[in-house]
């Protein structure tokens, strides 16, 4: 079961309140095919601990802000684990089974107190042989689990995305835009580009693209009603890069209950998020071996048993009308999906859910109802 999270009041450096007032997509103008793409401008960053000594950190159309450094600490197996620092997440993947019956989490609070056992509901976008769970878990001080049954290889990850030392970062001073939808760039939700690269300097998974095929939708199983979805972002790219060693977020776009849609994937320099300078998709890590042209888009929330927000939905139907009519397809396509790199081939829609690929629940049974429903939207003029 996703623990939810008891909200308090926002510390100054909350992300949550950066994404409200740099954009909301419901007030996004109408899509164009002539829009202008405003640039995505890099993050640049201060690795000190006292960020606000820091007076560099911006440059030409950017403004300075202040975001957390993530903190983590790995574990495996089900023994307890303590962290110096307020767990604000749990990330927990294990092998052998998408299953997640017999699975738990007990929290340790802040004074100590143990917590009961709380059930794992449901597995996340999990890939094939596995499954995988991000657990909001309110600034605990420590936790155990048990394991699904059948799983082997329990391994978990606590995080804190909200109140570890602060990084200044350039963030564009204006809304960026890609066909007219605004979203986030990376650097204004405050994703570190360190973790894209290995301690010898290198990039552990240089950008590849190859032309767009199809589309898949995706939602994180994570909590709804979400306080603080940048600091989500932020714990969800922590994992993909580091825990699974994607060396970036697996997604190309992300999208918020509140209709924010969120840079994923870096793509390059050139101000195109997801895309090269010649429109050619960068390769993602959401759908193990159909990931080449196949662009995912995350709605942050668990839409298992409820649909997204309006404010989502708008923002999902946007984005994916603007991406259809910059590749000229039809989202109402049957089409032959083909990797041309291990030659998987799949006959699905333009417009896929991740369970038209795998055996698994994303992006939740209710969400992957819609999907009719978002094809027919994307399609109108």
């Amino acid at each position: 079961m996703t623990v939810p999270p008891t909200p308090s009041s926002s510390p100054a450096h909350r992300a949550k309140s950066r994404v409200t007032r740099r954009t909301v997509i419901g007030a996004a103008s109408a899509i164009t095919a002539a829009a202008v793409i405003t640039p995505t401008v890099m993050a640049a960053t201060d690795d000190s601990d006292d960020a606000t000594t820091d007076t560099d950190a911006t440059k030409a159309g950017t403004t300075s802000e202040t975001f957390p450094r993530t903190r983590a600490k790995a574990a495996t197996g089900e023994a307890p684990v303590e962290a110096a620092f307020p767990i604000g997440y749990v990330g927990v993947r294990w092998e052998g089974t998408s299953a997640v019956s017999g699975g738990g989490i007990r929290l340790r609070d802040a004074d100590g107190g143990q917590g009961t056992w709380q059930d794992f509901s449901a597995s996340g976008c999990s890939e094939t042989n596995g499954g995988a769970l991000l657990i909001s878990t309110d600034k605990a001080s420590g936790y155990e689990l048990k394991a699904p049954d059948g799983s082997t290889k329990l391994r978990s990850l606590a995080l804190d995305t909200q109140q570890g030392p602060g990084r200044k970062v350039a963030v564009p001073s204006d809304t960026t835009r890609v066909r007219g939808v605004a979203y986030l760039s990376r650097a204004a939700w405050g994703a570190d580009e360190s973790l894209r690269f290995k301690p010898d300097g290198t990039e552990n998974t240089p950008p590849a693209y190859y032309p767009f095929q199809t589309i898949a939708v995706h939602h994180t199983a994570t909590v709804n009603d979400d306080p603080d979805p940048a600091a989500t972002v932020r714990a969800i790219y922590q994992l993909h890069a580091i825990t699974n060693d994607w060396g970036d977020i697996g997604y190309h776009f992300l999208i918020d209950e509140a209709g924010n849609v969120y840079e994923g994937r870096y793509s390059g320099d050139d101000g195109m998020p997801a895309h090269d300078g010649d429109g050619k998709l960068v390769t993602g890590f959401h759908s193990v071996g159909y990931n080449i042209g196949n662009l995912g888009i995350a709605l942050i929330g668990t839409l298992t048993e409820q649909g997204p927000t309006d404010a989502a939905r708008a923002s999902l139907t946007r984005l994916v009308r603007a991406l259809t009519r910059l590749h000229g397809v039809d989202p109402k396509a049957t089409v032959t999906y083909t990797n041309p790199v291990n030659g998987n081939v799949k006959e699905v829609p333009q417009i896929t859910g991740h369970r038209d690929w795998f055996d698994t629940e994303c992006p939740g049974q209710t969400m992957y109802d819609e999907l009719d429903r978002l094809r027919d939207e994307a399609a109108r003029g």
